[in-house]
């Protein structure tokens, strides 16, 4: 019996764009995968933590969405980087195809990675802000 051929390039392309909200690991592995409902249950719990903290700072409300993104760009970077042999014998295995992967997948982990750090720095430079002189830069 074989399956639907799970694209590289695409799985890698949804991690980056919307990963915060988990689209590559339904992509991948079906509605059924609590990863991708943990990542898509972040947009909820921001609006929870505005509801219930309306006088906390702005970056507490976005937290839960901010982590999830980050988390998107890891794994956006883990699937781009995997070795087409290993992508074909873990999601591909049914499917009686190959995968071959080209320039698009390169720019795209370019991209993210740019993304991706300059998230990170940027959360932290918050979080320590935050933390240490109680939002005096920002």
């Amino acid at each position: 019996m074989r399956s639907r051929h799970k694209n590289k390039t695409l799985a890698t392309l949804l991690a980056a764009l919307l990963g915060g909200l988990g689209v590559h690991r339904f992509y991948l592995h079906g509605l059924q995968d609590r990863w991708g409902w943990l990542h898509a249950a972040a947009l909820p719990a921001c609006g929870l933590a505005m509801t219930s903290a309306p006088a906390a700072d702005w970056y507490f409300w976005y937290l839960p969405l901010t982590l999830s993104v980050l988390a998107g760009c890891l794994e956006a970077l883990v699937l781009g980087l995997m070795p087409d042999e290993k992508w074909d014998a873990r999601y591909n295995a049914a499917s009686g195809r190959t995968s071959v992967s080209r320039w698009p997948l390169a720019l795209i982990l370019v991209a993210t990675l740019m993304v991706g750090a300059g998230l990170l720095i940027a959360t932290m430079a918050r979080l320590f802000d935050l933390l240490y002189t109680g939002g005096a830069y920002g």
